[in-house]
């Protein structure tokens, strides 16, 4: 379906051919006629699917319909996972909203800037309000935003703000709005407490769910590398000069890790930079802009970087470190082959991680040939499993009585 056959106003639709935006995405011609309709929504979709605008557009119609005189008040707010998502989303708004008259103003609100600035610039003034979730409560704190005119509410990445313990905020967010309001839930999962968290939010929402999320092997090339642990760093710069890589994502475990193996290919004559949640906003925004216009060549990131990045031209991820979870693997990869490129995902095993890349393989539906480099091979054993002691009966206090033994302390 092209956008020129929904229901969006001209305005809108003369921002959409400026930026080549001519053919809706599957979840674009599902959730943009539901959404103007007023319904809520429940949308699964794999990253990289196009589910920003899906919201983004029927939102700035529907604003564009319902526009009062006077100051502008807040009617949307929209919460995500991480600051790069927050700004990339409130871009999307900005972007689209180009042609509209008397433009609605969009403020961003996200760790690692001025909370006094954040403020004044929503004093000033502003109808779409993207956040990170936990900026977003320091700023209500502070008892100087006026919530009552919110008509719509989102949560993008859903399944990953849980992580970050959104479960317990968000009560207080929703004391804080009005009951009465349009809720769109975006993730590209949904485990059970994601379904607890949604039916807070809304009651009988429209779902919309696209395809498996696994990952389109026609357009990634995936392989695994069996090598030793303390051989990778030097596979990968093996792999960056034999394969001539020169946009690459590189995961790492941790935040140290990324910030060392940084540093010591720094040494050795690449334009490698590490990407991670301790660095400043500006660093943070920095880096990813060097990245994107490909003065960086070689970027080691933590799984911050795993989700809602909008960089197109990352022509090889690297799982040096495997991820923890099948979920996590298909966002990873999911950072190359975008906007109809092909793309490589390479990842690095050794004998520890068989069993647990075997259970990525089965989740994500893909079977891998592993591979050996000559020069890099994977040398030794695996290690054999053992069981561990039978448990002692009796040794250990029963629920029961645990909880006997707190009922008890409660009384006293």
């Amino acid at each position: 379906m092209q956008f020129s056959s929904l229901k969006l106003s001209s305005s809108i639709q003369k921002a959409l051919s400026k930026n080549n935006f001519i053919d809706a995405t599957p979840i674009q011609e599902q959730v943009i006629p539901h959404v103007l309709e007023g319904v809520d929504v429940m949308a699964r979709a794999k990253t990289g699917s196009g589910k920003s605008a899906s919201y983004v557009l029927p939102i700035l119609e529907l604003l564009l319909q319902r526009r009062g005189e006077g100051k502008a008040k807040i009617k949307v707010l929209v919460l995500t996972p991480t600051r790069e998502l927050t700004l990339q989303i409130a871009k999307t708004f900005e972007t689209f909203a180009e042609f509209i008259q008397n433009t609605p103003k969009v403020v961003s609100l996200i760790g690692g800037e001025g909370i006094g600035d954040q403020l004044f610039d929503i004093q000033q003034g502003c109808e779409i309000l993207v956040a990170t979730s936990g900026r977003f409560l320091d700023v209500l704190s502070k008892k100087q935003m006026n919530l009552s005119h919110l008509e719509f509410l989102v949560l993008d990445e859903a399944d990953k703000m849980l992580n970050l313990g959104f479960a317990g905020e968000l009560d207080l967010i929703l004391e804080a709005i009005p009951a009465k309001r349009q809720n769109l839930l975006f993730s590209a999962t949904y485990p059970e407490k994601i379904l607890n968290i949604a039916s807070k939010i809304t009651k009988d929402p429209v779902e919309v769910s696209i395809e498996e999320d696994v990952p389109t092997v026609e357009t990634i090339t995936q392989r695994v590398i069996e090598v030793d642990v303390n051989n990778r760093g030097a596979l990968l710069k093996h792999l960056m000069k034999t394969l001539k890589l020169k946009n690459v994502l590189v995961f790492m475990a941790n935040k140290r890790a990324t910030d060392n193996i940084a540093f010591k290919f720094r040494k050795q004559g690449f334009a490698a930079e590490s990407f991670h949640g301790d660095l400043t906003q500006e660093d943070r925004t920095f880096t990813l802009n060097e990245f994107k216009d490909a003065k960086i060549k070689i970027l080691f990131a933590t799984d911050i970087a795993a989700r809602g990045l909008d960089i197109d031209n990352i022509e090889c991820v690297i799982n040096f470190d495997l991820p923890r979870s099948p979920t996590d693997y298909i966002h990873r990869i999911g950072r190359t082959a975008r906007a109809g490129k092909s793309g490589l995902a390479i990842s690095f095993i050794s004998h520890e991680d068989q069993a647990h890349f075997e259970v990525i393989e089965k989740k994500c539906k893909v079977k891998i040939d592993r591979e050996q480099i000559e020069g890099f091979e994977l040398t030794g054993e695996a290690p054999k499993k053992e069981k561990g002691p039978a448990p002692v009966k009796g040794k250990g206090k029963s629920k029961k009585d645990k909880l006997r033994e707190k009922a008890l302390q409660s009384e006293k």
